[in-house]
């Protein structure tokens, strides 16, 4: 990945693509990948015995059920710049791995189903977005099909998200009628059935016979008042608000015929903001320092499963990683050497002799780094909002073979500094919870540890409900944790939490206890 240009930071886009579950962002992410020419032939995600599998998702569980649950990193190139695109779980009960991958981006693109318009996991992801001030570009999908009024699904955008809409493109035709796209400022127009590449085709205005000739007789005249009210009377697109996440602009299009895809990868290129600083516990670290700094926001175990080995994803932030770089753990103080920063492509890899910020490395590790840490080239840095937040089910884990318990507890121990289940051993000794935020989240953890350790494994109701990390003064603290040795425990970290039986539990325990603080969200990183 050598660099001719003299500002590598510029060229660098880091994105995340958010939906609802079946929007189409898997087949989105696989035609911006076959635009990158990172890959020959796009997969589909239930891919037929004889066609390819989607590269994104590579895990058996996501090839059985047609569902993303992790987080997978491609990088690419094109038009002169260099996309890292994080794929992200659409699937609810993996919303920690999005909300962690949704600190290490820069811009989103947000896909919607032409039918269905904005459905509750889009607002929730976008409400993630919005916290962070993540600008977002539209991709309203699968316009091939019958779909909703376009200027009914811009409404929908403007008043269910807050969001200004610019529409960039707007489609001519709908349904089986969808003949293709017109660029509204640049009266230009894309066929459906043209070369994806080929450039688009000029027009005069949107009453040029070539327009009507794409269009059935008796939904011509409809389609071109249409369109002409969609010129003159929609928002024009303006950068400023864009960047500072106020408007969005929208492409339509359809990612199963690899189309609107080019718009939308160019618009990326043309005005998607390259990184920026990031805000650390004790400055702001601008990404064009000349010190190295990164954060690790997710962890994945057995990638390849023949090897056992554990990556580590760090963002990098500021400077320049070079192979063999010895990088400072923040949490431990200790150095490290980055012998093997690999770049990757959903699960082929490449090594990186040097990246850049934006950049997301993947870093060979046994169980070192965790999530949240930060690596620098000294300086005491520690990035803050790679939250962890309180499991919505608990549940004991039961063994059908006793003498397994050990291998069970290293496994669990893995599992949780990936962030697949958060772990809770309780003070009094009795056996080991895991949290997680639903219900296929335990679905995945068992189908893991019988696969990658061999492991066959159940879960048992627990008593408790609600889990909160506890905070306080240390001898008040001390003390609250020696009333309740039944129903306190430790997390990952070594962390107090509380065990509640209800939510009337926890209410009593907090008006008795003033000066404990409990809490849902508790920031992972910590400096030595």
């Amino acid at each position: 990945m050598s660099l001719t240009e003299n500002d590598p930071v510029a060229r660098r886009r880091t994105f995340a693509i958010i939906s609802h579950p079946d929007a189409g962002k898997t087949t989105l992410t696989e035609k911006l990948l076959l635009f990158g020419g990172a890959i020959q032939l796009a997969g589909e995600v239930r891919a037929k015995a004889n066609r390819r599998q989607t590269r994104s998702d590579w895990m058996d569980i996501e090839r059985q059920r047609g569902i993303s649950v992790v987080t997978s990193v491609m990088t690419f190139e094109h038009a002169g710049c260099v996309f890292n695109l994080l794929d992200t779980p659409g699937h609810e009960d993996f919303s920690e791995d999005t909300y962690r991958t949704l600190s290490a981006v820069d811009s989103a693109v947000m896909v919607i189903d032409a039918a269905r318009g904005i459905e509750s996991r889009t607002r929730k992801l976008f409400e993630v977005c919005r916290l962070r001030d993540i600008p977002i570009v539209t991709f309203i999908n699968k316009l091939d099909r019958e779909t909703r009024d376009p200027f009914d699904l811009l409404d929908e955008i403007e008043k269910v998200l807050a969001l200004d809409t610019a529409p960039m493109t707007w489609p001519i035709g709908r349904g089986r009628a969808f003949a293709g796209t017109y660029d509204l400022a640049r009266n230009m127009i894309r066929k459906l059935d043209s070369d994806v590449t080929a450039p688009m085709t000029p027009v005069d205005g949107p009453r040029d016979p070539v327009i009507r000739a794409l269009l059935p007789a008796h939904e011509a005249d409809a389609a071109i008042d249409e369109l002409e009210l969609a010129r003159d009377a929609c928002r024009p697109f303006d950068e400023q608000a864009y960047l500072e996440g106020h408007l969005t602009p929208v492409f339509f299009g359809s990612a199963l015929r690899t189309f609107g895809v080019a718009d939308l990868i160019n618009a990326l290129a043309t005005f998607a903001p390259p990184p920026k600083g990031l805000q650390a516990e004790s400055r702001f670290v601008e990404a064009h320092e000349k010190k190295m700094s990164g954060f690790v926001f997710k962890i994945q175990a057995n990638m390849d499963p023949n090897h056992r080995d554990r990556i580590a994803f760090m963002r990098v932030s500021s400077g320049r990683l070079t192979r063999g770089m010895k990088a400072k753990l923040v949490r431990t103080g200790k150095p490290m050497a980055l012998n093997a920063p690999q770049f990757f492509f959903a699960q082929e890899r490449a090594l990186a002799e040097e990246a850049y910020p934006g950049d997301v490395v993947g870093i060979p590790n046994h169980g070192t780094l965790r999530i949240g840490d930060t690596l620098t080239e000294g300086e005491d840095l520690v990035f803050r909002g790679v939250p962890s937040f309180a499991p919505e089910i608990l549940r004991r884990v039961k063994l059908t073979d006793a003498m397994k318990a050990k291998k069970l507890r290293e496994a669990l121990q893995q599992m949780a500094e990936e962030g697949v289940v958060q772990t809770f051993v309780p003070y009094d000794g009795s056996g080991a919870m895991v949290g997680v935020v639903g219900a296929l989240q335990l679905d995945v953890l068992a189908e893991r540890l019988q696969a990658e350790y061999g492991l066959p494994v159940s879960f048992e109701p627990s008593r408790f409900e609600i889990c909160r990390w506890v905070t306080g003064e240390a001898t008040e603290l001390n003390k609250f944790l020696a009333a309740y040795p039944s129903s306190t425990a430790s997390d990952l970290d070594g962390a107090p939490v509380f065990l509640a039986t209800s939510a009337f539990t926890l209410r009593y325990e907090q008006e008795r206890w003033p000066s404990i603080t409990f809490s849902d969200i508790k920031d992972y990183q910590r400096a030595a």
